[in-house]
């Protein structure tokens, strides 16, 4: 449950900074000389739909305004982390796979940037009123 967890926060992370992650990936990576079997295992679910980079943006931008809200209990936050990524249409497992996917794969990490993009404004237009 704890790194389900982690790879949703991760997919609201780099939703919101990733060329900051993508400083952090190389030290984790390269000390480590069987590692680059995951990248070429995280390279298989690349083929990620169009429904799914949909999906998995607003899952993450859900989990994003998740973490932030100060009005939800800290051991209540993991289960609506979960409930928002199903609802999403993800299974949590496909959605870990794609955040897996988004480090090594920097055109997929720029679709789901884009689809999220295309969902804030919707979401954040009545603020301003």
């Amino acid at each position: 449950m704890k790194f389900r967890i982690s790879m949703m926060a991760l997919g609201a992370t780099l939703l919101s900074s990733p060329a900051a992650f993508a400083q952090d990936t190389p030290t984790q990576t390269a000390p480590e000389p069987a590692t680059p079997a995951a990248p070429a295992a995280s390279a298989a679910p690349a083929t990620v739909t169009d429904a799914e980079v949909t999906q998995f943006a607003t899952a993450a931008l859900a989990i994003e305004k998740i973490n932030k809200d100060t009005t939800i209990a800290a051991a209540d936050k993991n289960t609506k982390m979960a409930e928002a990524v199903t609802s999403s249409g993800l299974e949590p497992t496909r959605f870990n796979e794609i955040g897996q996917a988004m480090q090594a794969d920097p055109v997929l990490n720029q679709r789901i940037q884009k689809a999220a993009a295309e969902q804030q404004p919707a979401a954040t237009a009545p603020a301003p009123q």
